[in-house]
């Protein structure tokens, strides 16, 4: 059975790295991650996940993260989902513990207690399955108690067809469902924009991001580069990390557009070109999530 996860943390980095583990689990469906409370809270009550990994230290205090998160949930949902404290300071661990949290995980994440948080959250759902609300039960049945069921049996009636009166509930008309066509998914079209000058651009075609300076260089497929006057860590903060993953200080790569890594050398080699992308051991984790991801789709490993 695969369990959802939503990701909330202040520190996008951090989102990254622990997404980047979870995925390693294959029982773990990663869903969303959140920066602040009020986008934690609501992302919480849309997908309503079966776990959640929230940072309770924060180092933005405008983020609003803390244990009264939890309390929100409360106030609006019959089943609130676990949650897996990750954090870098010990002393909040005794407050968090009264909130019933399944696990306190230190930063940076260790990949062995990560398990074991994993193992007791398993634990934690297998036994809350008895006492599991069923949602839309397809039909409720009114049967007989056992002594009306006895009286039956034992009374002979003779009954004259003729003077049966049947009565007719009447059925409601099943609800005929509109046809829903399904629309291809979207790709995600980044604009840049310059004094009134709106270039689009379909996120598909991008290599890879490459900082200058206080700019970002974003190389096409096509050969076209188009810069942009944001900066590589303002992108690494708004792009999906579904589809763009940091790999060094300088470079976000377009993890569809990835045809080799080579872990010894480290460097990532881009498709259909003789570009080659180097890596860094801070971001050996993304590389690492790269590999998983190719992995999870239509593979086959020689």
């Amino acid at each position: 059975m695969s369990h959802t996860f939503i990701i909330i943390d202040d520190n996008q980095e951090d989102v990254t790295k622990t997404q980047a583990i979870a995925e390693r689990f294959r029982n773990l469906s990663f869903l969303a991650s959140a920066n602040n409370y009020d986008d934690g809270v609501n992302l919480i009550l849309e997908h309503q996940p079966h776990l959640v990994f929230l940072e309770i230290d924060p180092a933005d205090k405008k983020s609003n993260l803390s244990l009264a998160l939890i309390n929100e949930l409360y106030r609006y949902l019959k089943v609130v989902p676990k949650i897996i404290v990750t954090t870098s300071k010990k002393e909040l661990a005794y407050d968090a513990l009264q909130y019933e949290v399944v696990d306190y995980l230190l930063k940076p994440l260790n990949i062995n207690d990560f398990r074991k948080a994993i193992l007791k959250f398993d634990r934690a759902i297998q036994s809350d399955l008895p006492h599991m609300e069923v949602k839309n039960p397809v039909a409720t049945y009114e049967v007989l108690d056992e002594t009306e069921a006895a009286v039956l049996e034992e009374e002979e009636i003779e009954v004259d067809v003729n003077d049966i009166e049947v009565k007719v509930t009447p059925m409601p008309m099943p609800v005929e469902k509109p046809t829903v066509v399904q629309q291809p998914d979207q790709s995600l079209v980044i604009c840049v924009k310059s004094y009134g000058d709106y270039r689009y651009i379909d996120s598909a075609d991008v290599l890879y991001f490459e900082a200058d300076n206080n700019s970002t260089d974003i190389h096409l497929n096509n050969g076209e580069m188009i810069t942009a006057f944001k900066t590589l860590k303002h992108f690494e903060t708004v792009l999906p990390p579904t589809q763009f993953l940091r790999i060094h200080n300088s470079y976000i790569i377009n993890v569809n557009q990835v045809s080799r890594i080579h872990t010894g050398n480290t460097v990532c080699y881009i498709k259909n070109s003789t570009t080659k992308l180097p890596f860094s051991k801070s971001y050996k984790e993304n590389v690492d999530l790269i590999i998983s991801r190719i992995a999870a789709g239509n593979y086959l490993e020689i």
